[in-house]
């Protein structure tokens, strides 16, 4: 008989922690999970499921007005936010429902608790106040919300896991960020009505992303109504007597509305965990410390996805939380490359985007040639509405290898997904020149670009 209750205990019940205690199972590992809230974690609980669901509601504003140029004649509308919680509350608990039933039938066993770490192998259930022990324990227990702690007010401010449960949609908000969620819920507000204002302390929003998508996205949220604010940050929030808020900022904005949102980043869920007692190395954010195969300094404590500050994507958390497991219990040892990651940003209009940003490859290769087309989606022909679609593809002038590709404009996403395996396997822009177009279509640009708009040489 094993000296430990558990072979292995997954503290954490979101995408990277449910993937990892499954597949673990199915080699034979005796698990166990604890999940203090909702299992599912935060993309599907109160993150990118919920949040997508809510710009799908955003865009009906738009498609209302676009259908008149294709003859529609749309009569009277009206929007209930209620009935779009309400939905949204039942699709979330149907989804959560899943997660469960997929960790009962592979024998994984539940615990509806918050755990914490007392050493390598023990771990307390809060909820009972019992210790199990574990061969191997997994941290996934992802992010949480920042806010400015220091800021007069903070406590007046609302977070992305207070925007899901609003009794009723404000007239007007403010949110704080220039990050992904900022720009998305930036833009759900507004499509849903709302006067919404952006503020961001950079010079741009969506640090991180190609220049050129990060300029583009947000000159069309303006052209929707987004007022944006850069260089800028609160410095107070003031509640008045009928709940409205009024937060004054470093440039002498005053900024009224009824909510303030702050998307400013997330922190490591780390506090209190018992981590410090089991001896877990930590950078200074609070994010653990861990090697490429997601161990840390212990070698009996493991931990994936945004708790260890990575690459923050739940696809990924779950790659991470599937390769954990195949290695420590499944004798087929592999790791996850973090190099190459398709990923999208919901905003309106949407960003798609894969590879190297123009600014990486320079800082990488000396020779690139730079292939970008801008264009009027053929819908809005008929539609009207003033808006464009990027595409930018960067390429090694010496080797002709495709290192990014990068797309403002509608289903960006969807086609990032694919370009994600084209880039993985090494496309080369001769590849993508001899692949024949599909037309009518927005993504035959990227088979049809020929010429180069600029080439920089070092």
């Amino acid at each position: 008989m094993s000296e430990y209750d558990y072979d292995l205990f997954v503290i954490g019940g979101g995408s990277g922690g449910v993937r990892a205690a499954r597949i673990a199972a199915t080699h034979g590992a005796r698990v166990g999970i604890a999940e203090e809230h909702r299992y599912g974690g935060t993309c599907v609980i109160r993150g990118c499921v919920p949040k997508k669901l809510f710009v799908y509601a955003s865009k009906f504003s738009e498609e209302f007005e676009d259908a008149e140029g294709f003859g529609w004649t749309v009569g009277e509308r009206g929007f209930s936010w209620s009935k779009l919680v309400a939905a949204k509350d039942q699709e979330i608990t149907r989804l959560e429902g899943l997660y469960r039933r997929n960790l009962e039938r592979t024998n994984v066993e539940v615990h509806d608790s918050r755990a914490v770490i007392e050493d390598a192998h023990r771990v307390r259930l809060l909820t009972t106040g019992q210790e199990v022990t574990a061969k191997y324990i997994l941290i996934a227990v992802g992010a949480s919300p920042n806010v400015d702690t220091s800021l007069p007010g903070v406590q007046h401010v609302i977070t992305s896991n207070e925007a899901f449960h609003l009794n009723e949609l404000p007239e007007k908000i403010v949110v704080a960020g220039g990050g992904y969620i900022a720009v998305e819920f930036a833009g759900i507000f507004n499509g849903l009505g709302v006067d919404t204002t952006l503020i961001y302390r950079g010079e741009e929003i969506l640090r991180g992303f190609d220049m050129d998508l990060r300029t583009m996205v947000r000159e069309e949220m303006e052209k929707k109504g987004i007022r944006v604010i850069l260089n800028d940050v609160f410095t107070g929030i003031e509640k008045h007597a009928d709940g409205s808020l009024t937060g004054k900022t470093k440039k002498g904005e005053t900024l009224d509305a009824g909510q303030i949102m702050f998307a400013i980043g997330r922190n490591p869920h780390t506090r209190d965990l018992g981590l410090e007692k089991a001896g877990v190395e930590m950078e200074a954010s609070g994010a653990i410390k861990v090697s490429a195969d997601s161990r840390t300094n212990i070698d009996s404590i493991y931990a994936v996805g945004d708790v260890t500050n990575r690459a923050n994507l739940t696809p990924v958390a779950i790659r991470e939380g599937h390769a954990f497991a195949d290695t420590v219990f499944g004798d087929n040892p592999w790791t996850v490359d973090h190099s190459l990651i398709p990923t999208a940003v919901f905003s309106q209009p949407e960003m798609g985007t894969v590879g190297l940003t123009q600014e990486e490859a320079l800082s990488r290769t000396a020779n690139l040639d730079i292939y970008k087309s801008a264009f009027r989606p053929m819908k809005h022909t008929l539609s009207g509405r003033d808006e464009k679609m990027l595409m930018k593809m960067i390429v090694d002038a010496d080797s002709q290898k495709v290192l990014g590709v990068h797309l403002v404009g509608p289903d960006a996403g969807e086609l990032a997904q694919i370009l994600g395996v084209t880039l993985q396997m090494g496309a080369t822009k001769a590849d993508f020149d001899r692949t024949i177009a599909v037309h009518p279509t927005a993504a035959e640009e990227l088979v049809t670009m020929r010429e180069p708009t600029e080439r920089l040489r070092g």
